[in-house]
């Protein structure tokens, strides 16, 4: 039987029991570890590598939210929280689900088989790359996406940061390209030069340009200008 390897952060204990009664009945979940606060979070999702965290959103000092903008790879999330008022947030980041404490036992266990079926679902990628299926959790002002790495489809540098393309928004993660370089899927996301990236599944047309590069123009409009050495790699890439 395959188990989820679970973390649960609350900054109350009575909280975390209540969510580990609630698992014992679901033994495809096996809790690995538990947290108080977002920095003891951190450590431990980056050490361990959780399929799945039950979050708090409303905790001391930093939120559920400013946990995930930390993380570079985000596990499935399904949030608790107390106040219902976030509800519309978390849905609107695609989380798994939200549950209201106190728990209930029937709406639980609906939020389980919809984790179990997602969860049974993925196929995981080398470990040094986040599978496609993952999703980036960006902070961007007061508004927070959690973004599908299939929706993004153009990726720029800016100096540390970069910003992300998706969907008919944008928005900025602090995050260097050469890092993002490192975790993305390099069948899926190409580096056309220094400060930009694409998605090959949103490549509409490509077209030689001066001094043997090449013009690449997205499903979403975009025209993107390959560097020499990048031309000369993707061409090897795809046998042009």
């Amino acid at each position: 039987m395959k188990r989820f390897k679970t973390i649960i952060i609350d900054d109350e204990r009575l909280a975390r029991e209540e969510v580990k009664r609630a698992l014992e009945k679901h033994k495809e979940f096996e809790i690995i570890a538990e947290a108080s606060h977002v920095d003891e979070a951190i450590t431990l999702i980056e050490d361990l590598q959780p399929d799945l965290l039950f979050l708090d959103i409303h905790m001391p000092g930093k939120s559920g939210f400013d946990l995930l903008e930390e993380l570079t790879n985000v596990p499935d999330v399904v949030f608790t929280t107390a106040y219902d008022q976030y509800a519309v947030k978390a849905f609107e980041m695609n989380a798994l689900d939200y549950l209201v404490k106190p728990l209930r036992d029937e709406r639980f266990s609906k939020t389980i088989e919809k984790v179990k079926e997602e969860l049974s679902n993925r196929v995981k990628l080398e470990p040094t790359t986040l599978p496609m299926h993952q999703k980036i959790f960006i902070k961007d002002g007061e508004k927070c996406h959690f973004i599908p790495l299939t929706d993004i489809y153009f990726i720029e540098s800016l100096e540390n940061y970069a910003r992300l393309y998706f969907g008919s928004d944008k928005a900025m993660i602090k995050r260097s390209l050469n890092l993002l370089a490192e975790k993305l899927d390099p069948k899926v996301f190409f580096r056309v030069n220094r400060s930009q990236m694409i998605n090959i599944h949103y490549i509409k047309e490509i077209h030689p340009n001066f001094n043997n590069k090449l013009q690449i123009i997205l499903t979403t409009g975009e025209k993107v200008e390959v560097s020499s050495r990048q031309s000369v790699k993707f061409k090897n890439w795809n046998s042009l």
